[in-house]
């Protein structure tokens, strides 16, 4: 029996909201005509949302040609700041990912842009740990799809996502998968599977709904 876990990025993995937001600004140095500035907490206010989604939060005034144009400007310069400027993991992420991947496959599936999961597996050294990944960027497709086609393709029996937002428990409901909620994250839930504090505390839940 095949058993997994899959993981969103931005409030489980690492808080990079404050690196994501420098980056962005020093795209938008260029576009002063905008007069727009990202905070740390636009961030941490909208993490999770697709690419779409948050073009239309932070320049509703462009068209949807100019928005995705701009977006596809920060979000290319965002992976390449990332790589030198990595956001901060959060405690024992890397010490319980390795632990993890001792008795389960681990997953990534995230709504950010193409090649984001893989800045921060770079940066961390955690290639060799995570199985598969899946986002946003690669198909265009909303979480809950997205989790479905991991697990279909990995061929899990059993598995649960790790999030921390609503919107993450929603697309794991979408997907037929149990939710573990990262409390230290950026979001708050109600009905989850589980419920973390801290990291180090996922693989005692992890034997709990998966043996």
């Amino acid at each position: 029996m095949k058993k997994g876990i899959i993981f969103d990025v931005d409030g489980t993995l690492w808080d990079a909201a404050v690196q994501v937001a420098d980056s962005w600004n020093e795209v938008l140095s260029k576009h002063p005509d905008l007069d727009v500035k990202i905070t740390a907490q636009d961030m941490y206010d909208n993490m999770g949302k697709t690419m779409d989604e948050l073009g239309k939060t932070f320049f509703p005034s462009l068209t949807h040609e100019a928005c995705m144009k701009l977006m596809t400007e920060c979000m290319e310069y965002e992976n390449h700041y990332l790589l030198s400027h990595p956001g901060p993991l959060y405690p024992d992420v890397k010490e319980t990912l390795i632990r993890l991947a001792r008795q389960y496959e681990l997953f990534i599936v995230s709504n950010c842009q193409r090649g984001y999961i893989e800045v921060l597996l770079k940066s961390w050294g955690l290639e060799e740990y995570i199985r598969d990944r899946e986002c946003f960027g690669n198909t265009g497709l909303p979480k809950g799809d997205n989790i479905r086609m991991v697990v279909r393709r990995n061929h899990l029996d059993q598995c649960f996502y790790v999030g921390d937002t609503a919107m993450d428990q929603a697309a794991a409901a979408a997907a037929g998968v149990p939710f573990v909620h990262a409390a230290y994250g950026y979001g708050r839930t109600d009905g989850a599977a589980a419920s973390l504090e801290y990291m180090a505390q996922l693989p005692g839940i992890a034997k709990q709904l998966l043996g």
